[in-house]
């Protein structure tokens, strides 16, 4: 491994003898030589080998000498090889992964997800998501955040709903967590400014190409705040740390993905606003005013991004904090990208007695919440924090028209593997 050299990095020793090693991509044999592709995590390499060569799939070592080759991927081949098989595959893939275009259903790629996430175009999502996870951390760690991991075994319901995953816990029901807010809300009065990457469980019967009983969850909750305001300016920054973070990366130009600029100030309009541009008025948006506003934003102001604020209390959880120059509205927001809900989040009640009364407006006691009471029973400053569905964010920008093209291993209504 430690001489081993990558397929990108391949050009950069022309003349050299050097090894490489990956997964033989194709091969294509003539009368008098072969060519093996070799695929390794940074892209494909080609060998040049007289007579014959592995199939496809299968797990080679190679060293041979670097010679420049403008028709080769990335401008040089290996040639005078010596091939070593490290394993060969007891079957054929599910299709071939080699064409530049995936001739597969979506089905049959889910089915066979550990071989079928090989092929780059397949694969490219993820890189883009892990760059976006990446980027997501440095930007809050530049504005002094900590990462946090919180449990994902909890003892009530965080949204105070009934779709939760039930589970035995040593006799005693418990839940998986539907997002880290409690926890989160705490440590705010340990750090003041944390956030969290992990995994949420929500046990929604939605079966739409955007929901997921399990998604990644980014996660921030930051303490001192005026208002929602603040959290929005943060989660700009946080968005902006993302994007630079993908930009760049191999993964885009091969999707052919179009980044977003994300303005100094994302435009904001309240719901009350949105309501009237859209002539509809339910108490939340659907996904086709979600559309529509987007549109409204990008002609309006350039932005693919638009935050839509004050939605009713009556839809928003008992721990939002209400507009105190509206009644029956609050001051959470949604950050709206490419026509959907990417975001939510908004400022929190801080004090002991207004989340007792909070919960009482909604017919609900205390003792259930004990634990997470602690925290304000003790002192807590205003603060506020957001979550933002990394899968989503991933669709969204590469132009996927399912989520789960932008998912390892999607967990939905109907799939439970692989």
């Amino acid at each position: 491994m430690i001489s081993r050299v990558l397929s990108a990095e391949l050009a950069e020793h022309a003349g050299q003898r050097v090894t490489i090693a990956g997964w033989v991509h194709r091969r294509r044999r003539l009368k008098s030589v072969s060519f093996l592709v070799v695929r390794d995590r940074s892209g494909l390499a080609q060998v040049v080998a007289p007579g014959a060569v592995p199939g496809e799939e299968t797990v080679v070592r190679v060293t041979g000498v670097v010679t420049a080759n403008p028709q080769a991927p990335g401008g040089a081949e290996l040639t005078e090889p010596e091939i070593e098989v490290l394993a060969e595959p007891t079957e054929a893939p599910p299709f071939d992964l080699y064409r530049p275009v995936v001739p597969a259903a979506l089905p049959t790629i889910l089915d066979h997800a550990p071989v079928a996430l090989r092929h780059p175009r397949l694969r490219a999502p993820l890189e883009i998501s892990a760059a976006s996870v990446a980027g997501f951390r440095r930007a809050l760690d530049g504005l002094g955040f900590t990462e946090i991991h919180t449990p994902k075994i909890v003892a009530s319901a965080t949204e105070s709903g009934a779709n939760v995953f039930g589970i035995d816990y040593f006799g005693r029901p418990a839940y998986l967590a539907q997002s880290p807010q409690f926890y989160k809300q705490a440590m705010v009065g340990v750090f003041e400014r944390v956030y969290e990457v992990g995994p949420v469980f929500r046990a929604e019967p939605h079966d739409t190409v955007r929901h997921l009983a399990q998604y990644t969850s980014l996660d921030a909750e930051l303490g001192f705040v005026r208002d929602h305001r603040d959290v929005m300016a943060v989660l700009r920054e946080a968005v902006a740390g993302m994007l630079e973070a993908v930009r760049g990366q191999p993964a885009i130009d091969l999707l052919g993905v179009a980044l977003p600029e994300v303005p100094a100030e994302i435009p904001a309009i309240h719901f009350t606003q949105a309501q009237r541009l859209t002539g509809e008025f339910e108490p939340d948006l659907s996904p086709e005013q979600e559309r529509r506003l987007s549109e409204w934003a990008v002609r309006e102001h350039g932005s693919e991004f638009l935050f839509v604020t004050g939605y009713p209390m009556a839809k928003r959880p008992f721990y939002t904090h209400p507009d105190p120059l509206r009644e029956g509205y609050s001051n959470g927001f949604d950050l709206l990208f490419r026509g959907l809900e990417l975001v939510t989040g908004g400022q929190r009640l801080h004090r002991y007695q207004d989340y007792l009364d909070a919960l009482a407006a909604r017919g609900e006691g205390a003792g259930p919440y004990e634990g997470y009471l602690q925290a304000f029973a003790h002192g807590m400053p205003p603060h506020g924090g957001f979550a933002l569905g990394l899968e989503r964010w991933t669709a969204r920008l590469v132009g996927a028209a399912n989520i789960r093209q932008a998912t390892l291993f999607p967990r939905d209504l109907h799939r439970l593997s692989p």
